[in-house]
């Protein structure tokens, strides 16, 4: 039985209360303060205000020998000191199955696109799982084709692959997201959405998906979701992930974004005591993201879960904590530039900072070297844009660069695409290797 199944179930008086509880001895904005109730870190607990017929879940997050805290999934308003606090599970679980597919559930797997129950969900996953183990996780050497031109040129991503898209407030981080989605031949695809404002959940379903959900689950926990809710939304979405990968399946998952999933848990540290660090995360934010993001990969016997996170990088700055500290994890990195955005280059794919690390692992010798070519000539245009510009570079002085200048407008046809426009793989591979080979006037 589902933690939410229980809590429901308490709800309506179908679980009998346990004669052991203990009592709320100080509450605050954030978190819950108990006592005289033995329980462990990671279990899952009732708050109960009797009188008001108020009751919320919570988990406790620090024990000590006299009381424990527990940090609530809902909100604080309405509980008061000496409001019984009761057991509900030893850990926390949610129901998963085929029945979530087509769906946008909550991270309690519980429904919140009004079609109704959710029917066929029989098996229960725990939401804190370990990685695949180091010794069990298969080789990444098949492609995995997404649809866009300028990621399987250049960045191409293997079955089973970990990679980030970086990217400033508003240049198109969703917009990619839904092109990745729709441009994928995988069979299952994990969509969760944490921290987001609650207007971009129907606009990224109906405006960057189509509306067309099929194979796919939709998790979310929006902005104005507690820490906690924020926080296990996006460990339980990576437990659906890993549900339909142990059936043999391969599956794409996406978070947007891993940035406020480290805001979460940066509210919920600073609550309980730990030391601010850069930029206030507290140790806790950048030791969390290896445990969600190191679940995703490939495993020996399994399917694959390939994974694409999106991160909020404030100021456009690189060295923010928690994208340098996702760089350090993840198996790639796709850096969108607000530049190409304003140049009128859509994605805005900055293939010149961007990498994947499994690349030369999945494509064949000439597309590796093409690629490797453009980014050659793509990067001599970028060190004289502005002696071009001005008509300070005469013709002749350098043949690589008026190769490069040559086939400037080509190469800028390649990066461009539009958002509902799918790319064959194989093709957009030929049409590379064309435009670096063919002969130049």
């Amino acid at each position: 039985m589902s933690l939410f199944k229980k809590a429901r179930d308490f709800q309506e008086n179908k679980l009998e209360m346990s004669q052991v509880f203990g009592r709320v001895k100080r509450i605050d904005s954030t978190k819950i303060v108990g006592e005289k109730l033995s329980v462990r870190v990671g279990e899952s607990v009732e708050i109960v205000a009797e009188k008001i017929g108020l009751k919320t879940l919570g988990m406790v997050t620090e024990s000590g020998e006299d009381s424990f805290s527990v940090t609530p999934f809902g909100f604080v308003e309405g509980f008061k000191t000496g409001d019984k606090i009761l057991k509900v599970s030893n850990g926390l679980t949610i129901s998963v199955g085929n029945g979530l597919l087509g769906r946008v559930v909550n991270p309690f797997m519980q429904p919140i696109d009004d079609k109704g129950e959710i029917v066929g969900n029989k098996f229960e996953m725990s939401v804190i799982r370990p990685p695949i183990s180091a010794m069990k996780r298969g080789m990444i050497n098949e492609k995995f084709p997404v649809g866009v031109k300028t990621i399987d040129g250049f960045l191409t991503i293997g079955k089973g692959q970990k990679i980030g898209i970086f990217a400033g407030s508003g240049v198109g981080k969703s917009t990619l997201l839904g092109m990745v989605v729709r441009g994928s031949n995988s069979p299952v695809k994990i969509v969760a959405l944490i921290g987001e404002r609650g207007r971009e959940i129907p606009e990224f379903i109906h405006k960057n998906l189509g509306g067309n959900l099929k194979d796919t689950v939709i998790v979310v926990a929006t902005s104005d979701d507690s820490a906690l809710m924020r926080k296990y939304g996006a460990f339980s979405a990576m437990s659906v992930a890993e549900y339909f990968k142990e059936q043999g399946r391969d599956v794409l998952f996406m978070m947007d974004s891993v940035t406020r999933f480290a805001m979460a848990q940066r509210e919920i540290g600073l609550a309980l005591g730990e030391p601010p660090t850069s930029k206030g995360y507290p140790p806790s934010s950048l030791s969390l993201l290896p445990q969600l993001m190191e679940r995703a990969g490939k495993e020996d016997g399994k399917g694959s879960i390939t994974a694409v996170f999106t991160v909020l990088i404030e100021g456009d700055d690189m060295s923010d904590p928690i994208a340098d500290q996702s760089r350090s994890i993840l198996d790639g990195h796709i850096v969108l530039s607000r530049s190409l955005t304003d140049s009128g280059i859509y994605p805005p794919i900055d293939i010149l900072r961007s990498s994947s690390r499994v690349m030369s692992d999945v494509v064949i010798p000439e597309h590796l070297k093409a690629s490797q070519k453009f980014k050659k000539l793509l990067a001599l245009l970028k060190d004289n844009e502005t002696l071009i510009r001005i008509g300070a570079y005469h013709k002749g002085s350098d043949k690589e660069l008026d190769e490069a200048i040559s086939r400037k407008n080509m190469m800028e046809d390649f990066m461009k695409q539009p958002p509902y426009e799918k790319s064959d793989f194989d093709q957009a591979t030929k049409h590379l290797i064309k435009i670096v080979n063919e002969p130049v006037k």
